[in-house]
């Protein structure tokens, strides 16, 4: 069934002033939805028949504006839903039709989005959606501008900036993507449109330089594992590669989060905290050693790295098990 769309003066309401308000009438299906324009007229000003209001109606060109912009965006909505196909009830199109986009700059959107990462305890992501900010901070001077401003000649200078700096290309390419994604989320909220997308044109993959592979032979894990020194703080970081290398290759940051809970029917499970892939491997007689020479009864971890010193994600943030290592090898 066809989908109808008409604006008329709704006389079965009078307000308190004498006019009827003007509402915008769906049919679909069999189903109406009204929903009213903001506006009203008094009836003596207004063609019943043409539904349009009268050449002496006082304020005809505004009224006659907000008519033909409601027109309007019922009828990109109706058009944008038949050429995906999908379906839509009058409740859905109403709704679609009424979210109007909100003038918010990008440096609200990123500032709001620093914080949502912040209040999730998702704080590597933060500290690198801030890295951005500060980025485009320093290039733009500002970032009081809302998201058309960003277009294709923008992103060039941009990168263009970041070159001259010697930013490497992989970093560039992160802060691309980072940029890409605040925009792609400012879509999402209704806060930017598609027609102004111009990572359409301006295609972030091209950011990406391949990096030799950095591997070690066999030979040389193994003289690393048998490395022997006094220093009690030395042996750590090397212990913690053998436990690395006897447990599949296990993220280093993981092995800063594990507890005794993750020892399930001698094998260790465990969510990796960058995929939330959930991991399963049979501990090995190495790393149950390594285990019983760390682990200590007064502490829920099974290596000294964290402690119930760090009861905030941005405490272990801060502290993270890179920084705790080295400052033991440091000494």
């Amino acid at each position: 069934m066809n989908t109808t769309v008409n604006i008329l003066c709704y006389k079965w309401k009078t307000l308190s002033n004498g006019e009827h308000p003007l509402m915008i009438r769906v049919c679909k299906d069999g189903k109406k939805k009204y929903q009213s324009l903001g506006v009203s007229v008094n009836p003596v000003y207004w063609d019943f028949k043409k539904n349009r209001p009268k050449a002496n109606c006082p304020n005809k060109e505004y009224i006659n504006k907000i008519i033909a912009d409601k027109e309007n965006d019922f009828t990109e909505q109706i058009v944008q839903l038949k050429s995906e196909r999908k379906q839509f009830t009058v409740n859905r199109l109403i709704e679609k039709s009424t979210k109007k986009v909100q003038p918010k700059t990008v440096n609200d959107v990123f500032l709001e989005q620093i914080q949502r990462l912040t209040d999730e305890n998702r704080h590597g992501y933060m500290l690198s959606t801030k890295q951005v900010y500060n980025s485009l901070m320093e290039f733009n001077k500002h970032l009081d501008i809302y998201f058309p401003d960003i277009d294709v000649a923008w992103l060039r200078r941009y990168e263009t900036w970041l070159r001259k700096k010697g930013i490497a290309e992989n970093t560039i390419g992160i802060r691309f993507r980072t940029l890409r994604a605040i925009y792609n989320l400012a879509i999402e909220d209704n806060i930017a449109k598609t027609e102004h997308y111009p990572f359409k044109s301006y295609k972030v993959s091209k950011l990406h330089q391949e990096t030799a592979k950095r591997a070690i032979s066999k030979e040389e894990i193994k003289r690393i594992i048998g490395y022997s020194s006094k220093n009690k703080f030395m042996n750590f970081p090397i212990d913690l590669f053998a436990f690395t290398y006897y447990m599949g290759g296990i993220n280093f940051v993981d092995i800063a989060y594990l507890t005794r809970d993750n020892i399930v029917d001698s094998r260790l499970v465990y969510t990796r905290l960058k995929t939330g892939k959930l991991i399963k491997l049979p501990l090995q007689l190495q790393a149950i050693e390594l285990i019983e020479k760390y682990s200590k009864t007064n502490s829920p971890y099974l290596f000294p790295i964290l402690s119930t010193f760090h009861k905030t994600g941005m405490s272990r943030v801060t502290h993270s098990p890179r920084r705790y290592v080295c400052s033991m090898v440091s000494q």
